[in-house]
């Protein structure tokens, strides 16, 4: 059944579907422009299809909404959306908003906003969701109330930044991937906005799903306390990417203001090439002696902080157990590990037949190593036999696919570019790019 009036906040990630059943996609915002006198009237749906493209669907091809699901006449134009000026995004743009009351009662923020269908095929902003400030007392709560379009008006004062905090809590459940990619769709300021909003760990795993390019751009709004903060965060590796990105000087007062764990891993790769095993590994794989049994290693990669590439293994070695560790022994799969009971030591399953690589190795050699073997990560040591690192396959791909990958994920071209990736994953074939790794085209 179709309802007839709808809060936006609720239609953020509802499936769209055509006439026949099929899934098209999600819905990520709802676009309204504003008139003069009239409340704001619904123009369409951003939806996100398969690919992680942005569309437009106009609201006349809207046949129903309810039920946590939209359905459309199934005619839905695949260009990618570009916001057009009078369009603002409700999610985007509007949830947090100040606005003052008419009646001359105060002001509140706009929690959320309730379209109508007016007429078949017209929809327009009917209703807004709003909490007043919190009063004096520290115990009070901000009231909330329904009012309708007409009883307030937007406040926007000269310079005053709009709040981000309702939009982060309605994209709260948001992978990071997704995440970046709603940050990306968004104006440049209110990407910043945002950005700013978020917790340090958020922000950077997001920042890692983004090109290098944007993540410059969002770290240079940053505060350099921030910024080093939010790099403390980051994969080592990424950090290393993000920092050889920027200026020589800012990069090194970043490094000298993050934490000095962070900051030696951080510089120990930028001492690699960028087309070598030392430029692409990480330094945070799983490390556990010979002693260690196999109930302990599974233990190490249930974490649910573990990118599931580092969780396919654990390296074993000799003291110390932080790169550069003491010799490296081996490694054990962890579907090894499964094959055997809890009290088994692992320096009994290590896998013989796996070599590992030297820092200096070739990008290509790594990649056809990965490829030859069927291998998820591949381990790294220096002159002296110490494990410095592991390679993984997503640091792999991330250096072979093209620099706009992230740009174009669902066009025709990118076919062949994810298969000429493939090939050069399989021969070893690679062209090394601009910088650390390739990655940081613009969107």
């Amino acid at each position: 059944m179709s309802a007839t009036r709808v809060f936006v906040a609720r239609l953020a990630g509802c499936a769209v579907f055509d006439p026949a059943g099929d899934r098209v996609g999600k819905v990520r915002d709802v676009l309204v422009v504003y008139r003069k006198s009239d409340p704001p009237r619904v123009v369409g749906l951003i939806v996100e299809i398969p690919g992680k493209r942005r569309v437009f669907v106009s609201i006349g091809r809207v046949t129903s909404i309810g039920g946590g699901q939209i359905i459309t006449t199934g005619l839905i134009n695949l260009r990618r959306f570009e916001q057009r000026g009078g369009e603002v995004r409700v999610i985007a743009e509007m949830l947090g908003r100040k606005v003052v009351f008419n009646d001359g009662s105060g002001e509140a923020t706009i929690e959320d906003v309730a379209i109508e269908e007016k007429e078949p095929g017209e929809w327009e902003v009917d209703q807004l969701f709003v909490r007043r400030p919190k009063g004096a007392s520290p115990f009070s709560k901000g009231q909330s109330a329904y009012v309708t379009w007409r009883e307030v008006r937007e406040l926007n004062a000269s310079g005053e930044a709009q709040s981000a905090e309702q939009l982060i809590a309605t994209y709260s459940e948001l992978k990071p991937a997704d995440l970046a990619n709603t940050l990306l769709d968004l104006p440049v300021q209110r990407r910043q906005e945002v950005a700013e909003e978020l917790s340090d760990d958020r922000l950077a795993d997001v920042l890692e799903e983004m090109p290098e390019s944007d993540q410059v751009e969002i770290l240079s709004g940053l505060g350099d306390d921030r910024a080093a903060d939010v790099l403390d965060h980051m994969q080592p590796d990424d950090a290393a990417d993000l920092i050889a990105q920027l200026p020589e000087e800012r990069g090194e007062h970043l490094l000298e203001l993050m934490e000095p764990e962070e900051a030696d891993d951080v510089r120990f790769l930028l001492s690699y090439g960028p087309d070598t095993a030392g430029g692409l590994m990480t330094t945070e794989p799983i490390i556990v002696s010979a002693d260690a049994t196999v109930a302990e290693g599974l233990a190490l990669i249930r974490r649910h902080d573990l990118p599931p590439a580092l969780g396919a293994a654990v390296c074993v070695t000799l003291p110390p157990y932080e790169p550069p560790t003491g010799r490296f022994l081996g490694i054990v799969h962890f579907q090894r590990m499964l094959r055997y009971p809890p009290h088994e030591r692992l320096g009994t399953l290590i896998d013989q037949g796996l070599e590992p690589v030297r820092a200096d190795t070739s990008a290509a050699e790594v990649s056809r190593i990965l490829a030859s073997y069927d291998l998820v990560s591949v381990p790294v040591v220096d002159e002296k036999h110490r494990l410095v690192g592991v390679v993984t396959i997503d640091d792999v791909l991330d250096y072979l696919l093209p620099d706009d990958w992230r740009s174009h994920p669902d066009d025709e071209t990118d076919v062949g570019r994810r298969a000429a990736a493939r090939s050069q994953l399989t021969t070893g074939s690679i062209p090394i790019p601009n910088g650390r790794r390739a990655g940081d085209g613009t969107r």
